[in-house]
C-alpha cells in the first residue's frame, strides 16, 4: 500500500473493488468516481494501480483532474505536467496541463502570474494543434485569447479566428466565444445575442441557460437572470443528461443572496442525478447546500449535509474550514 497519487499527508487505501481488476477497468472506475464526485474513491483506485507502464500517463491526469476539482492547484498541475511528459502527444493532456496552470496563474503574484500566463498559452496551443477536432481545447485557447493581454500571447483577433474554427465543429461553442468576445467589447447586445444563438443551436440546452444567466449576472439584471435559471431547469428537466446547469444555477443565485429554497432544491436534483460531472463535484455541491441549509434553518441537514461532503472528499480544506 503506498501514497494516493498527490495527495500529501493522506493515506487512501485502495478500494477493495480494485484489487484484482484490470488496469483499464481501474482507470474508468477511477474516472467514474471522478465524475460522481467520489474523490478519496478515485484516488485510492488510482493509488491501487502499477507505478509504471503504458497507463501510468491516464492514471496522472485523472489525478490531476480529482486535484483540479479539489481546489489544489499546486499539486493538479504537478501530476499534469507529469502526464504530458509520460505522453507528450495526447491533446487532452495538454489541454488539462493548461487549466492547472491557469488556475495557478490566476492566485499568483503579477510576476508569476506572467511567466505561467505564457506556459498556459504554448499548452491550450499545442493541446489545439495536436488535435484540431478536440472541442474543449479550442473552447480553452479561444477563452484564453479573449481573456488574456497581449504581453503574454492574448488577442481578441486570434479568438475570432478561433471562433470561426470551432464554427465547423461545434455551433454552440462557437456562438458561446463570440458573447464571450462581445462582452470583452462591451458590445452587450451582441454578446445578449450570441448566448441566445448559442443555446437555439445547442443540443443540451441547460448549460448555455446557465452561462446566459452568468452573462446577466454580471450586468447586474437580476430578473432576465433568474429567468435565464428557471429556463435552465425546464431545459434540464426536458434533458436529464445536462444537470450540471442546476449546480451552476444554483451558485450564481447563492452569490446573489437570491431564492435560496429553489438553489436548495436545485443542487439536490443535481446530486440525485446520475450524470453528474467533474465540472460540479459533488462534494462542493453538499458543501453549498449544508450552507443552504443552514440559512433555511435546518440544522440537522446542514450537518448531515456537510458529513457527506467530507464523505467523499476528506481532505476538501473548504469542509474542514466549515463551521456550522
Amino acid at each position: 500500500m503506498g501514497f494516493a497519487l498527490g495527495m500529501p499527508g493522506a493515506l487512501i487505501p485502495a478500494p477493495a473493488s480494485a484489487q484484482g481488476v484490470g488496469v483499464s477497468a481501474t482507470l474508468a472506475q477511477a474516472n467514474q468516481a471522478l465524475q460522481a464526485g467520489e474523490a478519496d474513491k478515485s484516488l485510492g483506485l488510482l493509488n491501487s494501480l502499477p507505478q509504471g507502464g503504458r497507463d501510468l500517463a491516464e492514471a496522472r491526469n485523472l489525478a490531476c483532474r480529482v486535484h483540479y476539482a479539489l481546489g489544489d492547484w499546486n499539486q493538479a498541475a504537478d501530476e499534469c505536467e507529469e502526464a504530458v511528459q509520460l505522453e507528450a502527444g495526447n491533446s487532452v493532456y495538454h489541454d488539462w496541463l493548461g487549466r492547472a496552470l491557469g488556475a495557478k496563474a490566476d492566485r499568483a503574484s503579477f510576476l508569476t502570474a506572467y511567466s505561467l500566463g505564457k506556459r498556459v498559452r504554448v499548452e491550450f496551443e499545442t493541446a489545439a494543434q495536436l488535435d484540431p477536432r478536440n472541442r474543449e481545447a479550442l473552447s480553452d485557447v479561444g477563452e484564453f485569447y479573449e481573456e488574456a493581454p497581449g504581453i503574454v500571447g492574448g488577442g481578441i483577433d486570434k479568438a475570432e479566428q478561433v471562433a470561426a474554427q470551432l464554427e465547423r465543429l461545434d455551433g454552440a461553442r462557437a456562438h458561446e466565444l463570440l458573447a464571450e468576445i462581445a462582452e470583452h467589447r462591451k458590445d452587450y447586445g451582441t454578446a445578449e445575442r450570441e448566448w441566445k444563438a448559442a443555446i437555439a443551436r445547442a443540443p443540451h440546452q441547460a448549460p448555455y441557460w446557465a452561462s446566459l444567466a452568468g452573462f446577466y449576472r454580471r450586468r447586474g439584471q437580476w430578473e432576465e437572470m433568474e429567468s435565464a435559471i428557471h429556463s435552465s431547469v425546464s431545459a434540464e428537466e426536458r434533458d436529464k443528461r445536462s444537470p450540471v446547469a442546476l449546480y451552476d444555477g444554483a451558485g450564481l443565485l447563492i452569490e446573489t443572496h437570491r431564492d435560496p429554497v429553489l438553489a436548495a432544491k436545485m443542487l439536490e436534483d443535481y446530486l440525485a442525478s446520475q450524470f453528474k460531472t467533474e465540472e460540479g463535484p459533488a462534494f462542493e455541491a453538499h458543501l453549498r447546500l449544508a450552507r443552504l441549509k443552514e440559512q433555511l434553518g435546518d440544522e440537522a441537514g446542514a450537518h448531515r449535509e456537510l458529513a457527506a461532503a467530507l464523505a467523499l472528499a476528506h481532505n476538501y480544506k473548504p469542509a474542514l474550514d466549515e463551521r456550522l
